[in-house]
């Protein structure tokens, strides 16, 4: 039986800023469904890649594709509308706005309208019922809250319920559990699980490494822009070149 072509195909990716070497030769693929999880040390060249897949930053060379179709050094608003969505590590709301008109632009977005069959609906709805999915608890009015005074929990939760309603095949988690605590990140995995269960395909860098491996399928493993490692989880524990890289204090 012929095995479905990868959802996600990257190949040979490289991009240097200046002298520094970002990310070297890289390549993966990543099947529909798949939760891939990226981790590596500090400057390893993880948000550098997400950046590269997600057209933010050109690559000097490599390619990517996405269902089948080259998308290397397309602008990211033509990659979001092809289906790829992402969170930032930074979160940056619009402050002074309730955290419910946050959702505005994804919810305006073409890719929204072109899903929707042109017809919008109402979007204040439809923003309320993608934030009490993420958490945002209606009774207490936080989502009618400025975001400006959301404490960084519910930020975190506003950045992924924007890239829920861009209707995406991937989404791509840069640091989601970053600055959350135990009790947040474990509201959190549920919600990551259902998007598992509509098939949406997700990619997560994470330093969560323990939180992390309880639900990625794959794990790839950056150091100084390359790959060293790609596999589940428990073998790239396991690799001496990764914990001689990253692992060494997470497995004392």
């Amino acid at each position: 039986m012929n095995q479905p072509p990868p959802l996600l195909k990257v190949s040979g990716l490289t991009k240097s800023f200046g002298g520094v070497m970002a990310v070297s030769n890289v390549s993966f693929e990543l099947k529909e469904g798949e939760l891939l999880g990226i981790i590596g040390p500090n400057g390893s060249g993880k948000t550098t890649l997400v950046n590269l897949v997600t057209g933010f930053v050109k690559p000097n060379s490599g390619r990517i594709e996405f269902k089948g179709k080259k998308i290397t050094g397309l602008a990211p608003y033509k990659i979001v509308s092809l289906g790829i969505a992402r969170t930032f590590q930074m979160v940056r709301p619009f402050y002074q706005l309730p955290a419910f008109k946050n959702m505005i632009i994804p919810l305006y977005s073409p890719r929204v309208k072109k899903l929707a069959g042109g017809k919008y609906g109402d979007r204040d709805a439809v923003a309320l019922d993608l934030l009490e999915e993420v958490g945002f608890e209606r009774d207490a009015h936080v989502a009618y809250k400025v975001a400006g005074s959301l404490p960084q929990g519910y930020l975190k939760r506003l950045e992924l319920a924007k890239a829920m309603a861009l209707r995406p095949d991937l989404i791509i988690f840069d640091e989601l559990f970053s600055g959350l605590s135990l009790a947040e990140v474990a509201s959190i995995v549920p919600i990551i699980e259902k998007l598992r269960f509509q098939e949406i395909t997700i990619i997560m860098i994470e330093h969560r490494l323990k939180e992390l491996f309880r639900i990625a399928d794959r794990v790839l493993v950056l150091n100084y822009g390359e790959k060293i490692a790609d596999g589940p989880g428990k073998e790239v524990m396991e690799s001496e070149s990764v914990k001689k890289a990253y692992l060494g204090s997470e497995t004392d």
